[in-house]
């Protein structure tokens, strides 16, 4: 588990799994300005806390307890995520086949139905981003490339082959994850890397599975919702054009910039009308969305997904 500020749900998640037996805990809390580390050991006082003085980020920090752990199988788990019974053991089972690398479990919002458009996606594609930052998908949530991005006709009780479970509770055999060095610490501090990682899982032809069978609470954002809309801005952009870089043509990086600045200029024009981020008062989302334009559009094709403090 990896936790920046997480003391309001790490309590509730470590007790969850009391009863999964043959598991170990491994926390990193990356520097922390609340007690979360004070509840891990006070939850779980047999778990591993390993506490960062600075915040490495979220790739960077899995690959830290990836190196601590000394199971076949890693378990990434958000602090915010409650298994429910048998959850973990469902997930090693889906597992046991040679050519599966990876599995996502179910993952249920508090009303308890299934976190459709969250729990399992299909990889980026221009196009797929092209209708979220040009606010297609807001305004016309049900059209047919969000649909299909987000997986949202999936039938969620079925066991099948995906192409990216969420990051949130990812379950990863030890010898795919060798086989591919584990996360690319470069998407600092968030988004994207659990994209990458499944990316590259299939590439090196390893199936990825989702499963029903392992159910999991989720809450969702609360270590993304303490940053200020212009953070969240910059690195949800830097690193959406640091993966396709990595994994796309410059044509379809040119063409994505091209939709941010227009992105942008919509997103303004929204705020303008009323009808900007909630409890985000206009001045600062205008800035916000100015500091995308000049840091990812602006910028040139060599500007970082963010800097580290």
């Amino acid at each position: 588990m990896v936790a920046y500020n997480s003391a309001s749900f790490i309590e509730q998640c470590l007790s969850a799994l009391r009863d999964e037996n043959g598991w170990e805990h491994i926390v990193i809390d990356n520097a922390s300005c609340d007690d979360t580390a004070v509840r891990v050991m006070r939850a779980d006082p047999q778990a591993r806390l390993v506490r960062n003085s600075e915040n490495l980020g979220f790739a960077a920090a899995v690959n830290q307890g990836a190196r601590l752990a000394t199971g076949r199988i890693l378990l990434i788990l958000n602090p915010d995520t409650i298994a429910r019974p048998g959850g973990l053991a469902a997930l090693a089972t889906a597992l046991e086949s040679d050519a599966v690398g990876a599995a996502g479990g179910a993952l249920l919002r508090e009303n308890g139905e299934a976190d459709r458009g969250f729990t399992v996606r299909r990889f980026p594609t221009a196009l797929f981003m092209a209708t979220e930052i040009l606010l297609l998908n807001r305004f016309w949530p049900s059209n047919p490339l969000n649909r299909a991005y987000r997986c949202l006709d999936m039938d969620y009780s079925k066991k099948q082959e995906v192409e990216q479970p969420a990051g949130a509770c990812l379950a990863v055999k030890r010898e795919a994850w060798e086989s591919i060095g584990g996360f690319d610490e470069t998407f600092f501090p968030i988004w994207f890397e659990d994209a990458d990682f499944c990316r590259r899982l299939r590439t090196q032809g390893w199936k990825i599975l989702y499963c029903p069978e392992a159910v999991f609470a989720h809450s969702g954002g609360h270590s993304v919702n303490q940053l200020p809309l212009r953070d969240r801005q910059l690195l949800w952009y830097g690193n959406l054009l640091r993966y396709f870089r990595k994994h796309s043509s410059r044509a379809a990086v040119g063409g994505l910039r091209a939709c941010i600045a227009l992105g942008m200029a919509l997103r303004s024009l929204a705020a303008l009308v009323g009808a900007g981020p909630e409890d985000v008062k206009l001045p600062e989302a205008l800035r916000a969305y100015a500091a995308v334009v000049r840091g990812r559009v602006l910028a040139g094709p060599g500007s970082r997904g963010f800097e580290k403090p």
